[in-house]
């Protein structure tokens, strides 16, 4: 099987076009559930592929606003490629989704290929998933607690460096799951001003930064990606989707596309003892 075999084709791919802000971008991951978008721009009467942007990058640079800056080079890959070698390349750069170019020409996009794409291949069985889960779960989870704001839950997640926490009740069992879709769904970017202020801060407080200096009452604009301030409990899934040990790949698949999740608890005696993320089915491949 080959990534042209997988890959949504560039006919029916959604991208964004520069010059942009990043209200298109959140919009579009907002509209999808998507992790990321292609960036385009027109060149000579030419379509010429530039990057990608993803929901982590308008999360950490919240006070950009220009598409250009925003986005990021990630690997490629070409359409007559092996679906193995992309699978390889997704998991050894941590890449959600490949952007597909003709070989002879990077910057023309046919098409792009998601981790999405391949876990529905092994659901089909068209790849093999005979392996199974307990073997390729993830066994050091994050979690937190049910009542965390939801924004420190965000920076959780994000320095745990994965797209999901596992929530937990007063007992320490699991109790929901929140993922980066579920924060981006519900964020809003927003405008104000913020006023710095005159006064310093004293030498031993615990905010104060070095150099920092008096400037008088002054106001910057500010454009921020608006988390609201309420706990865990009022986002999260409550109605979780686990999955036993000895079930294949391939079962972890169906349920993935069923349920239209990217990961899933793996479950041992009615107790958590991992997590099965699609792209650690990359890995059976």
């Amino acid at each position: 099987m080959h990534v042209a075999d997988a890959m949504t084709p560039r006919e029916t791919l959604v991208t964004v076009e520069l010059p942009g802000t990043r209200d298109d971008v959140l919009a579009y991951l907002q509209d999808h559930g998507f992790s990321s978008v292609p960036v385009v721009k027109q060149t000579d009467g030419r379509e010429v592929y530039r990057g990608l942007v993803s929901r982590d990058d308008l999360i950490e640079r919240p006070d950009e606003d220009q598409l250009a800056l925003l986005m990021r080079e990630v690997p490629t890959i070409s359409p007559d490629a092996h679906i193995h070698d992309v699978a390889e390349l997704m998991v050894a750069e941590h890449a959600r989704r490949v952007p597909v170019v003709n070989g002879d020409d990077d910057h023309d996009l046919v098409g792009i290929i998601t981790v999405t794409d391949i876990v529905r291949a092994i659901a089909r069985e068209e790849i093999d998933g005979s392996r199974e889960v307990g073997s390729l779960a993830t066994h050091e989870i994050n979690t937190t607690y049910v009542d965390t704001p939801l924004l420190v839950a965000e920076r959780e997640i994000y320095y745990a460096n994965v797209p999901y926490t596992i929530v937990l009740d007063d007992e320490g069992d699991m109790t929901g799951i929140l993922t980066e879709v579920d924060i981006v769904e519900i964020a809003r970017v927003v405008e104000g001003e913020d006023d710095t202020g005159e006064s310093i801060a004293e030498q031993d407080s615990k905010w104060a930064w070095e150099g920092i200096k008096a400037v008088g009452n002054s106001y910057f604009p500010t454009r921020n990606v608006e988390i609201p301030a309420e706990p865990v409990a009022e986002i999260m899934t409550s109605d979780v989707v686990t999955i036993g040990k000895t079930k294949t790949a391939a079962d972890a698949a169906k349920t993935m596309i069923k349920h239209d999740i990217e990961q899933i608890p793996l479950v041992s005696g009615g107790k958590l003892v991992g997590v099965v993320r699609d792209i650690d089915l990359l890995e059976g491949v």
